[in-house]
């Protein structure tokens, strides 16, 4: 991944968030998660680094915001429960 630039974290709220998937559906699938209920600024791909297992994408988040009552009363991802 490339450096993070000092203005995507130049205020708190502000977030770069890399994501490491198996998969593109996967990786996308959870950005949206984020797109849902923060401002996003979102990749439209993701890419693949030699060498290295799965995909990769970078966004950026602003948790300034507030959250919808949308997002908070329904979310669209399932709990997981851990596997033993």
């Amino acid at each position: 991944m490339d450096p993070i630039h000092e203005t995507h974290v130049s205020e708190p709220g502000l977030l770069v968030v890399d994501v490491a998937a198996a998969n593109d559906a996967t990786a996308l699938a959870f950005q949206q998660f984020l797109a849902d209920r923060w401002a996003t600024a979102t990749a439209e791909q993701t890419t693949r680094d030699a060498g290295q297992p799965g995909v990769r994408l970078r966004c950026y988040l602003d948790l300034r915001q507030q959250l919808t009552a949308a997002a908070v009363a329904d979310p669209t991802m399932e709990p997981t429960t851990a596997r033993t």
